[in-house]
């Protein structure tokens, strides 16, 4: 409706849910049908009578890949964008940034030392194991970020999600590393730029932090610099999922998303 509104002569707009049926009632409680075109189903197996000039879409997900939905917009712009049109936004990046919050370690990872005075040590890898998606107060961020993918949405390839990357996370104060923390920025590269950050030090939204702990904790001094490799894959047994691993102080951490 927004771009509807913008002034937009014809708007395609594609769901799979049932909410396009809510969709469609407000479409018309809006006067905009004769504007907005509402079709059910996946984009992949639906024939537009024109290609577009602009492709507006929130494809974002955890850890801005989580949910594999880019692989809709880079079909769209491969087959119903017109040379010369816009995809908005059209850049995005990851970020990884490192944590210090040792009362939620203690929480989530260290209670397994102790359970009603039994030990269950062995329940910290697992738990580590799945990423967790929360909010990271910036008060307890202790390195500058590092940037580990940039994606340019006109060029990029469905193998997006595969990549490996090096970092480089300088300590700003003295701390207990506790987890890596990694966030997304969108950009909209127009004449009236517009960005945003899903990143701990911005307003939290409704992506917030990937927040990848660790199984031991690490004392670190102002100064000292955490060197390591991302490693980011698809899922093979889940196109929507990712499989991450951490390689840092000489150590593999193996993470998933799902």
């Amino acid at each position: 409706m927004f771009c509807a509104s913008a002034g937009a002569k014809t708007v395609y707009a594609l769901d799979q849910s049932e909410i396009i049926y809510h969709a469609m009632d407000i479409v018309r409680e809006n006067n905009l049908q004769d504007v907005i075109k509402l079709v059910k189903g996946r984009l992949e197996d639906t024939k537009l009578n024109e290609k577009v000039d602009i492709i507006v879409s929130e494809w974002m997900g955890y850890f801005l890949l989580f949910e594999g939905m880019l692989d809709s917009v880079i079909y769209a712009r491969d087959h119903c964008l017109k040379p010369g049109g816009l995809l908005l936004p059209n850049r995005c990046n990851i970020s990884l940034v490192a944590n210090g919050d040792i009362d939620t370690h203690k929480k989530l990872i260290d209670y397994w030392s102790d359970v009603y005075g039994y030990k269950m040590n062995c329940m910290k890898s697992e738990v580590v194991r799945e990423a967790s998606i929360d909010v990271v107060g910036s008060k307890f961020i202790i390195s500058e970020p590092c940037v580990v993918k940039d994606i340019d949405i006109n060029t990029c390839k469905i193998d997006v999600m595969d990549f490996t990357s090096e970092f480089k996370l300088p300590i700003v104060k003295d701390g207990i590393l506790t987890s890596i923390v990694g966030y997304f920025d969108t950009f909209f590269d127009l004449p009236n730029a517009i960005d945003f950050s899903t990143g701990p030090h911005k307003t939290p939204t409704h992506w917030k932090q990937t927040v990848f702990y660790l199984k031991d904790c690490k004392e670190v001094k102002q100064g000292d610099v955490i060197e390591g490799t991302i490693i980011c894959n698809r899922q093979k047994s889940d196109v929507r999922g990712l499989s991450i691993q951490l390689i840092i102080f000489g150590k593999t951490h193996k993470y998933i998303l799902s």
